[in-house]
């Protein structure tokens, strides 16, 4: 999907519908072997200019970065909120990630009256929160709340799995953060498991 196909429609349509707060959610980190979940939520002043703001995964590292101060300087309100990899194991992915999502909320000044999420509907602790929220299939290429909330989501999530390379050196998480790339299964192999890793997600790896 092209960059143009990203725009206010669901943002106009939440506000036309008498949502005042309107806010987009999105998480990263569901699939790694290590680290954190992490979700973002952002408030957006209404129709900002965003030139360049798309789904994360579309943009380079270094446009990721360029794009922060953008969607921070266009922003009412932006929270986080981070699931560890001990919860992950304790409670299972979905719900931790739920719990992000409610996390994430919880960290903002200002309280949306509804939220845009990516994906499907979200249950679990984000829903007990009461928020009405819209699910957006492939939102983070659509609504530029939600693909704004995916950039921000990226950015912080990698930066922290590069601060955990320099505790956890030999498992080089600065490069594939956490995923299971063939580098990183080798490394767990060799070294076994740290105390970032998740144990439910790699009881086939290392014994």
């Amino acid at each position: 999907m092209s960059n143009t196909q990203i725009s206010w429609q669901f943002e106009n349509e939440a506000r036309a519908q008498g949502y005042a707060v309107i806010a987009g959610m999105d998480e990263v980190g569901r699939g790694p072997l290590a680290g954190p979940v992490l979700a973002c939520c952002v408030i957006l002043k209404p129709h900002a200019m965003l030139p360049g703001v798309n789904d994360s995964k579309k943009l380079s590292p270094k446009k990721r970065e360029q794009l922060m101060d953008t969607i921070h300087d266009n922003a009412f309100a932006i929270g986080i909120g981070v699931c560890s990899n001990h919860e992950i194991d304790e409670m299972g992915i979905v719900p931790a990630t739920s719990r992000a999502m409610a996390l994430a909320v919880s960290q903002m000044p200002i309280k949306p009256d509804i939220v845009l999420v990516d994906g499907y509907p979200v249950a679990g602790e984000f829903a007990k929160l009461g928020i009405e929220q819209r699910a957006i299939v492939k939102g983070d290429q659509l609504s530029l709340s939600i693909a704004a909330a995916s950039i921000i989501a990226k950015v912080t999530r990698d930066n922290l799995m590069c601060e955990f390379a320099k505790v956890y050196p030999q498992y080089g998480f600065d490069g594939h953060k956490g995923y299971g790339t063939p580098k990183h299964v080798a490394a767990l192999k060799e070294f076994g498991a740290c105390d970032l890793h998740r144990k439910s997600f790699i009881t086939n790896i290392v014994k």
